[in-house]
């Protein structure tokens, strides 16, 4: 006997939805801090013993992050990123096929406030990769700072996220298998204070270190563009020159990180808070750009490349712009 479940109604999907955006923004605003909080205050109390057995294991993995990490399977399909997906919502498009023989290097594009997109479509199965893209697993890079929390590792590993920096990158992109696709967004945290509601502003005019990269292990680039990943937040004026933006800069220079004063709705209301409005984001995949090993290119290589690169993720971008509401007179413009 088959037992049929009626489907939720349309308000408790919402607020599901609007739950599970809520605890994405926690983990990476609040998480960070509440573990070494706890993996500290642990040490002063009787459950000590949990903080000394993980110091020792910490110890012990401290070079995983830089080795591929470490996925769950399970949390990448856990049910609270489909109401995620859902909520505002977001897509993924496949445009050429990945063969799962050779390795990729996927440049992502805009980084917006808080890189939604890159997250859900790279670090969980919400939008079904492994379905569009079979037999490739997905890395994505985010700042080192972050795999040097306690407990926090951990969680960020089990998305498959790695650590931004060349040996994690060479770790995924030289493994002779096949079957790895190691995601960067390029602009990084910088480019995050400029991301606001109809931008198309990319820091990457004098971003090559990827691209370098990529010809150092003969990886091909794929160029990828998230329609609307700036849209779901509104930011505080922050033009170049002024006090904040100076700040900014200077804070972010100290921390490494950017802290973009954003802000969009609340739980409760739609005038102002930190939940991001419901507006569509679709990652388009683009087709890959063959590269020719070369251990030690020179800068004329890297710039023959790069500039084929840009060239690419323009053609990306104003063949799907139609689709997804953007002003024909829009284009991208390379910072």
């Amino acid at each position: 006997m088959k037992v049929e479940f009626a489907p939720l109604s349309v308000p408790l999907q919402r607020r599901l939805q609007t739950a599970s955006v809520v605890q994405w923004i926690f983990s990476f605003l609040g998480l960070a801090q509440c573990c070494t909080a706890a993996f500290i205050t642990l040490f002063f109390t009787r459950f000590w013993l949990v903080s000394a057995l993980y110091a020792a294991w910490w110890l012990i993995d401290r070079e995983k992050p830089s080795k591929g990490g470490r996925r769950i399977h399970v949390l990448r399909n856990c049910i609270v990123w489909r109401y995620m997906r859902d909520y505002f919502p977001i897509t993924l498009v496949k445009t050429a096929e990945l063969d799962p023989q050779q390795n990729y290097l996927v440049g992502f594009h805009p980084h917006g406030v808080l890189a939604v997109g890159a997250f859900l479509n790279f670090c969980t199965e919400a939008s079904g990769f492994s379905i569009l893209f079979p037999g490739i697993t997905p890395h994505l890079m985010m700042l080192s700072l972050w795999f040097r929390i306690p407990f926090f590792r951990d969680y960020v590993m089990s998305g498959g996220l790695i650590p931004s920096d060349k040996e994690s990158a060479s770790y995924v992109l030289q493994k002779p298998e096949g079957g790895n696709l190691l995601a960067i967004i390029v602009g990084g945290a910088q480019e995050a204070l400029d991301a606001r509601p109809g931008s198309f502003t990319l820091l990457l005019k004098n971003r090559k270190g990827f691209v370098r990269l990529a010809i150092q292990h003969g990886t091909p680039l794929v160029p990828a563009f998230s329609f609307g990943e700036n849209d779901v937040f509104d930011q505080v004026k922050n033009p170049k020159g002024s006090w904040l933006r100076r700040i900014q800069h200077w804070l972010q220079q100290i921390m490494g990180i950017s802290l973009p004063l954003f802000h969009a709705r609340g739980i409760f209301q739609y005038s102002f808070g930190l939940i991001p409005y419901r507006q569509p984001i679709c990652t388009v995949v683009g087709k890959p750009i063959p590269v020719q090993k070369k251990h030690r290119p020179s800068e004329e290589e890297v710039d023959q490349v790069h500039q084929k690169y840009l060239n690419e993720l323009s053609k990306l971008f104003e063949k799907h712009k139609a689709k997804y509401n953007v002003p024909e007179d829009s284009h991208l413009e390379f910072i």
